[in-house]
């Protein structure tokens, strides 16, 4: 059984707007799969529908077995502790140390009377411990988060979604803010995460070489529409065409620099 079906999912803001036109697709377990596209083609709202942030109008996403669309709000917030987030702008908070915001990872198997007094066991803060070490951030563990570059906050978020214990990993371009070398970073710690743990990373990307890189599968979508679904290797210069259309021409051209380089 795949671990994420997608069927036919719709997703309108307008009349004239579709963001998503009818999408279909499936994860397994362990898979790293990019999805990309030109700005504006449905990536991210294809994330916020998976894990319910927004509603899709038509359609059917399955996580673990679940169809998610019929769930209730206290199954639903069961069902997010399988799914971790990472966001483009961290969504940290800036005036918490480092393991205080990995620990809210675990909001969602609490009380709202133990999240609000910050109640976490002694297994919880080693187990956030651990991951931060993971992560490279065990010097970090006490700083508040606006003293850290945009490369550690990014390790933070990523720690925060792995300390949920989740099942999937959705990461909404998680390395559009960063420097080649922060993103190389982030993009070694998702790939070892899908890797050696077992879980599924879908994230969204603008840089197609690096999705080439990292990825099993590539997705590439276009006005809310699936135009590519396969492997790096499979991923031809006409594909890409189709999926970037007028910015292909520049692509090519950064692509082919950075190869001959």
């Amino acid at each position: 059984m795949a671990l994420l079906e997608l069927n036919k999912v719709t997703k309108k803001y307008n009349d004239d707007c579709c963001a998503l036109d009818d999408v279909s697709f499936s994860v397994n377990k362990g898979e790293f799969v990019s999805i990309i596209g030109p700005s504006g083609a449905g990536k991210s709202t294809l994330l916020r529908c998976i894990n319910r942030i927004i509603e899709a109008n038509s359609g059917e996403i399955t996580v673990d077995g679940v169809l998610s669309s019929s769930l209730n709000k206290k199954k639903l917030r069961k069902l997010r502790t399988k799914i971790g987030m990472i966001f483009q702008h961290y969504n940290l908070v800036d005036r918490l140390t480092v393991i205080e915001n990995v620990l809210h990872g675990r909001l969602g198997y609490k009380s709202t009377l133990a999240g609000v007094f910050g109640r976490y066991s002694q297994e919880e803060k080693e187990q956030a411990l651990k991951i931060i070490k993971i992560l490279g951030l065990e010097e970090q563990v006490y700083k508040r988060c606006d003293q850290l570059s945009g490369g550690q906050k990014q390790r933070v978020g990523i720690a925060r979604a792995l300390v949920q214990n989740p099942k999937i990993i959705l990461c909404d371009e998680p390395i559009s803010s960063l420097d080649p070398n922060a993103s190389k970073i982030i993009m070694d710690h998702l790939r070892n995460i899908s890797a050696e743990m077992g879980i599924t990373v879908l994230v969204n990307l603008h840089q197609v070489e690096v999705a080439l890189k990292y990825s099993d599968r590539i997705i590439g979508i276009n006005r809310g529409r699936v135009i590519f679904d396969g492997s790096p290797c499979a991923l031809t210069t006409l594909q890409l065409k189709e999926i970037y259309g007028s910015e292909s021409d520049d692509l090519m051209v950064e692509l082919g620099a950075r190869h001959a380089g």
